[in-house]
Parts: structure tokens; C-alpha cells; sequence
């Protein structure tokens, strides 16, 4: 099941939400999509789900354009939404038995056991939503978008009020969606981004400034902007280091080790072996510091 997102562009009067957006997924990824607040996240996924219209572009869902079908499209996907709209007054059973007569579908009862135990509120079945705890409406709201077995998933904070063992088994969870769907996962936590997504896609303010595997995004941030923490038999001196070829930034950590940074795209790390070779300098250790997802979008989307 493919989506394909074709220069959507969304505006609310003057605003422009989303400015020309395009990009493709296929079967069996999961895609974090990542973004400051207000960067146009929550309204791509309404577009996708087709609960919002774009202003231009379109939203091809395995071949079908949403605008054209919408109806339709929706039996496709499942969708939890950020605030996770719910019957509070309705028991788990009870709501999830009325979202599946909505999706007309067979067998019902016997799905609704299997949604509640994978989604794990066998323990609170039985009682009314507005006596759960935030973290387990969010396992209801997470129901609800799996029980009719859509092919499309968009998640938009799932894991939003869990605690850190609940955030594990939703994780585990999407990551066996995955497996045979398409998941869209919006989060604001990294680590659960390098945890269960195969690729990160980032927005600001409506545009799109990255679509890389998450294996690949460190590496090209790395070569754009390089760390080393080197240590050597003496100290050569500050003055010393900063004119190795390529090197900016140059911080004393230690009397010996050192913390060099260079913007260039060549790798530095042969540079500086050249260097302590040229120096009379021993090389102890050497290793390139790698930097945090969290680190890589601070940078992408910081304010210039």
C-alpha cells in the first residue's frame, strides 16, 4: 500500500500551513515525521487522512486519489489524532463494537478481543472510558484505529501520557504494523524515532527540509559537520591545531585530548593522523563523536 504526497499545499487565508510537499511511502515502512510546533504536521496528516482538503496538490493512496474517494479511503486507514477524540461515557467494549459497525465488519467480537489484548487493556475492558487513566485512553484511541485492520496507519503522538513500559509495548506494537502497513508517526520523542522508524521525514514552518533513512541521517549531518575527540602522547597547542586543514572549532578537554570540529565534507581523521605524523605527534586514540538525533534537529530546524 502506497502513499504518495504530491506538492500539497494548504492555506488557512494569508497563512500558508504547507508550502509544495512531496514525497512518497511505501508497504511496510514506518516514517517518523518529525517537526517543531505549528511546522505543519498535524495538518499534513488531516490531508492525508482526508479530513482536511490541501489547497492545491494531491494525496494517492495505492493509486486513488483521496479527494476523489474519500469515503472509501478511510476504510484504508487508521488515524489517531493528537487529541484523541473519545465517547467517554461509552465502556472500551462498548466503543470499539460501535467504530466497527461503522467499518461494516464481520466477525466483529471476535476482533474486538484480539484489538484489546494486542493493544493491552485486557486488564480495564470492562469499564467506561472516563475512569481510565490518560495513558490508557490512549491505548483506546490506538484501538480504535487498528480494529478494522487498515493498511495505512497515521499516528500523531501515540505514545503521548505513557509510562515508559506502556511506551515500550506501543512501540512494539507499531513496529508489527509495520511489517505489512504504512505507518506515519508523528512524535516529539527522538528516541522512539531511532527505536521503530525506518525513515524520518522533517517539516518547518510548512516546508520540507529533510527525507532521509534514519541509518543515513547521522551520517550525512556528520559529514557536514564533524566531531573528533583525539588524544596525543604531548599537548602540540591550540595555535598548533587550529591549522590543520579544514578544522574550525578547536576545545582543550584534557591536557593531551582535544575536541576538533570541522564543517568540511572531507572526513578530518586521516588529516589529523597526517598531521601528528608531520608533528612528531603519537595518535593514543582517536574516535568521531557521534550526535544525537535530537542534536540533528535542533540543527535542521533552528531559527536563523
Amino acid at each position: 500500500m502506497s502513499v504518495e504526497i504530491q506538492h500539497i499545499t494548504k492555506l488557512f487565508r494569508e497563512q500558508k500551513a504547507l508550502n509544495d510537499i512531496s514525497f512518497n511511502i511505501g508497504t511496510g515502512e514506518v516514517v517518523g515525521l518529525l517537526g517543531p510546533n505549528g511546522a505543519g504536521k498535524s495538518t499534513l496528516m488531516k490531508i492525508i487522512t482526508g479530513y482536511l482538503s490541501p489547497t492545491s496538490g494531491n494525496v494517492i493512496i495505492n493509486g486513488i486519489n483521496t479527494q476523489k474517494d474519500p469515503i472509501g479511503i478511510r476504510q484504508k486507514i487508521g488515524y489517531l489524532p493528537e487529541d484523541n477524540p473519545l465517547y467517554s461515557e461509552m465502556f472500551i467494549r462498548e466503543f470499539l463494537e460501535f467504530i466497527g459497525h461503522i467499518y461494516k465488519m464481520k466477525g466483529l467480537n471476535n476482533r474486538i478481543d484480539e484489538i484489546i489484548r494486542l493493544t493491552g487493556l485486557t486488564p480495564e475492558q470492562n469499564k467506561k472510558i472516563n475512569t481510565l487513566s490518560k495513558g490508557y485512553r490512549q491505548r483506546v484511541g490506538l484501538a480504535q484505529a487498528l480494529i478494522h485492520n487498515p493498511d495505512v496507519l497515521i499516528l500523531d503522538e501515540p505514545t503521548s501520557g505513557l509510562d515508559p513500559n506502556q511506551i515500550r509495548d506501543i512501540r512494539d506494537l507499531i513496529s508489527a504494523a509495520g511489517q505489512e502497513k504504512t505507518v506515519i508517526l508523528s512524535t516529539h520523542i527522538m528516541q522512539e524515532v531511532e527505536a521503530i522508524c525506518d525513515r524520518i521525514i522533517i517539516l518547518d514552518k510548512g516546508q520540507l527540509i529533510a527525507d532521509e533513512q534514519t541509518v543515513n541521517i547521522q551520517s550525512k549531518s556528520l559529514a557536514e559537520n564533524q566531531t573528533v575527540l583525539v588524544e596525543f602522547d604531548h599537548n602540540p597547542g591550540k595555535e598548533i591545531l587550529q591549522k590543520i586543514s579544514g578544522v574550525g572549532t578547536v576545545l582543550q578537554i584534557k591536557e593531551n585530548k582535544w575536541l576538533l570540529q570541522s564543517q568540511s565534507i572531507e572526513d578530518i581523521r586521516p588529516i589529523i593522523f597526517q598531521f601528528a605524523v608531520d608533528q612528531k605527534l603519537t595518535v593514543l586514540s582517536l574516535a568521531e563523536q557521534e550526535k544525537s538525533l535530537e542534536n540533528i534537529f535542533q540543527e535542521l530546524t533552528k531559527k536563523k
